[in-house]
C-alpha cells in the first residue's frame, strides 16, 4: 500500500548510529519524499533535528519535539506545551540534597548546572552545546519570561533514581509524564502531548492516520505505533513495542527503517 506520510523516531529508529542517519536511509528516502511527507518525530531538542533534516532533504517539511510538546513548521511553532515554573520548583526542591541535575530544555535552549558524563554524550549524540547555569538561574529567567520546559532530562544516580520515581509519580504524575529511560535517567514531560497528539495536529483534510506508516523502538512509540495505518517497529525495539507492532524490520544498526522502504515503499 502507498502512504501519504511516513513518521519516524530518530534515536535507535531512523539513526544507524548514535548521532547520524546513513547515506542508505538518504538514497531510500530521496527515492519517496517526493510523494510521501517524511516527518521526523523525536524527543530531541530542534537543533539535534535540524541537521538530519538538511541531509535528508526534508527541511520543507515540520518537526516534532520532544515527543509533541514543541511542533514547527520552519521556524513557526504550531504548538508549544511546557511545564510551568511551579511544577518546576516543585521538582528542583525534591531533588534537593539528592544526587540529581535538571537538564532543562526550552525551543533550542538547553541548560544544565555543571558537566557530566550523560551531559557530553547528549552533546556528542545531538550535535547540541548546552548552557552551563545553576537550575535556579535558569528558573529565574524563564519566570520573568513567562516560559517553561518542554522536556526535562533528571541526570541521577540510580539510587537517587530509585528514590525519585516514585515520589514524582505520586506528586506530579497527574500532570506529567515520567518515563526512566534507564537506571540513571528519568525523563519528564507535560501529559497532555504526545507523538500521537503532535501527528494528528499536522494532518490535512485529505489526510488521515490510515494514510501513515510509521517507525519506532520504545515506550514513547507505543500510541503513534498502534493508531496509524501501519507500524513498524525495529529488531532492537522493547518488546512491548514489538509485541503491538503490525511488523518487525531489521535493527536501527542494520538500516531497519532504510531496508524496510526500500522493499515496501520504493515503487
Amino acid at each position: 500500500m502507498k502512504y501519504k506520510i511516513l513518521c519516524s523516531d530518530l534515536d535507535g529508529t531512523l539513526l544507524s548510529s548514535k548521532s547520524d542517519v546513513s547515506e542508505f536511509a538518504i538514497e531510500q528516502i530521496g527515492k519517496i519524499k517526493d510523494d510521501t511527507k517524511i516527518i521526523l518525530v523525536s524527543a530531541r531538542m530542534p537543533s539535534g533535528m535540524r541537521y538530519i533534516q538538511e541531509n535528508l532533504g526534508i527541511t520543507n517539511q515540520p518537526i516534532i519535539c520532544y515527543n509533541g510538546a514543541l511542533v514547527l513548521s520552519g521556524n513557526t511553532a504550531l504548538t508549544s506545551v511546557f511545564i510551568p515554573i511551579n511544577i518546576l520548583t516543585d521538582i528542583h526542591k525534591v531533588c534537593k540534597g539528592l544526587e540529581a541535575d535538571l537538564g532543562l530544555y526550552y525551543n533550542n535552549e538547553w541548560y544544565v548546572p555543571k558537566t557530566s558524563l550523560r551531559v557530553d554524550k547528549e552533546t556528542k549524540y545531538t550535535k547540541t552545546t548546552p548552557t552551563f547555569q545553576d537550575t535556579q538561574s535558569t528558573l529565574n529567567n524563564w519566570k520573568q519570561r513567562n516560559v517553561g520546559a518542554h522536556k526535562i532530562m533528571l541526570m541521577c544516580t540510580k539510587s537517587s533514581a530509585d528514590i525519585l520515581m516514585p515520589v514524582l509519580q505520586e506528586k506530579l504524575g497527574d500532570v506529567l509524564n515520567l518515563y526512566r529511560s534507564n537506571d540513571t535517567l528519568i525523563e519528564i514531560a507535560p501529559k497532555t502531548v504526545s507523538k500521537l497528539s503532535a501527528i494528528k495536529l499536522l494532518l490535512e483534510e485529505d489526510e488521515a492516520l490510515a494514510d501513515i506508516v510509521a517507525f519506532g523502538d520504545n515506550y514513547n512509540d507505543i500510541e503513534m505505533l498502534e493508531n496509524v495505518g501501519y507500524g513498524v517497529a525495529v529488531a532492537n525495539a522493547r518488546e512491548e513495542v514489538k509485541k503491538i507492532s503490525n511488523h518487525i524490520t531489521l535493527d536501527n544498526t542494520e538500516d531497519g527503517v532504510a531496508h524496510y522502504i526500500a522493499k515496501n515503499l520504493v515503487n
